[in-house]
């Protein structure tokens, strides 16, 4: 039990040297009924798919669509694509 405590308090210290990248997190666009269907497609269907009704880039569609192997990230793309949000998340933006 010493050894977890010990091993995580070290890598909650290691942690904190993690810069946050806030302040680059793109731009919102305006939303819109496409944007609105974008957003449900990649709540319900598969995240990646309202980067893609929206135009956003290669880079942005399969950064999405692999992230969109854990649940928790659908909820974000879909915001992302309600709010057809330019740029963001690539290269350390964020």
């Amino acid at each position: 039990m010493k050894k977890f405590i010990t091993l995580s308090a070290l890598l909650a210290i290691l942690a904190l040297n993690t810069p946050a990248y806030a302040g680059t997190h793109g731009k919102n666009g305006k939303v819109s009924a496409r944007s609105i269907g974008a957003g449900a497609l990649s709540l319900l269907i598969w995240p990646g798919i309202g980067q893609a009704v929206n135009d956003q880039g290669y880079e942005k569609n399969v950064t999405h669509a692999v992230l969109g192997l854990t649940g928790i990230f659908r909820i974000w793309s879909c915001y992302d694509a309600v709010v057809d949000r330019q740029g963001g998340v690539w290269h350390n933006r964020i």
